[in-house]
């Protein structure tokens, strides 16, 4: 597969970048050579392999979800300009 200039400049304006003709050539031919290579992948054949994560079989050591700092949020409160109800108020920034 291949990729036309037309098509790079098309990307080149949706992603607000400006490029020069000479480096449109460059892109043209790496991203074309790009897309051959996933064109490869694309033809290997993957029926009866499992998707995995990790290609090691490993599993992670969680903690215990237990609650290890106190709750200090009255006295956050206190420290905010405006604060009713436990909420933080603030200036309404969308009309």
């Amino acid at each position: 597969m291949s990729i036309s200039k037309e098509q790079i400049e098309q990307v080149a304006y949706l992603a607000r970048i400006q490029i020069s003709d000479a480096e449109k050539s460059a892109l043209e031919s790496k991203l074309s050579s790009i897309l051959d290579m996933v064109d490869e992948l694309q033809a290997a054949d993957t029926d009866g392999i499992t998707p995995m994560a990790h290609p090691l079989d490993a599993t992670q050591r969680l903690r215990p979800d237990e609650v290890t700092e106190p709750n200090e949020r009255e006295k956050f409160q206190k420290l905010a300009p405006e604060a009713e109800n436990g909420l933080y108020l603030v200036p309404r920034v969308v009309e």
